[in-house]
């Protein structure tokens, strides 16, 4: 199912959830610095980079796409932390990975257009800082915290998700655990 807004297409499945895909981006394989954006509806309050899935993109495609726009870095992509669903206003389901960052672009789509900010936060500094504003966000880390392994391998592909290389194989951690968020508020991104 797809609905057309203003310069984008939003993607719905079956179940009448938005689809969306988000990366936890660190600094490097010790994860214990994380990327967060400021939001383009409250640009002083800080998110984890993500956004809704286009027409036939996989979720870790839309999750390499969605940091490139909003945080302006690419990386190594990692493993799947879980699927957030939100259900309070809007349905969500978010694909949310793991991305190691390799580059940092000086100039980015959203930094050009929007004035979109970028900050490295400790993780635990993070948690806090998104507690407040978007609380199913502080929810990734702690997911990531309770589950992960940073060593953890994964064969998602950096490049646009399309290939069957895209699936998400890491034998380490639960491949769809889809994380209840019924309290928390998506529609302040």
């Amino acid at each position: 199912m797809m609905k057309f807004k203003p310069n984008q297409t939003r993607i719905y499945d079956g179940e009448g959830f938005k689809r969306r895909a988000a990366c936890l981006c660190f600094k490097d394989e010790e994860e214990d610095e994380v990327l967060l954006v400021s939001s383009s509806r409250h640009p002083d309050q800080w998110i984890v980079p993500g956004g809704g899935m286009e027409p036939e993109e996989e979720p870790c495609g839309a999750a390499v796409r969605e940091v490139y726009e909003e945080a302006g870095v690419t990386g190594k992509v990692g493993r799947l932390v879980g699927i957030f669903e939100q259900n309070k206003d809007r349905k969500h389901r978010t694909y949310v990975f793991t991305l190691t960052v390799t580059e940092t672009l000086e100039d980015w789509e959203d930094s050009v257009n929007i004035g979109r900010k970028r900050k490295w936060f400790k993780v635990d500094e993070a948690m806090m800082v998104l507690q407040s504003h978007k609380p199913v966000h502080a929810e990734y880390l702690q997911r990531h915290r309770s589950t992960g392994d940073p060593s953890c391998g994964s064969t998602c592909s950096p490049s646009n998700g399309n290939t069957p290389s895209s699936q998400v194989t890491d034998n380490h951690a639960p491949h769809y655990v889809v994380c209840s968020t019924q309290g928390s508020d998506l529609s302040n991104r």
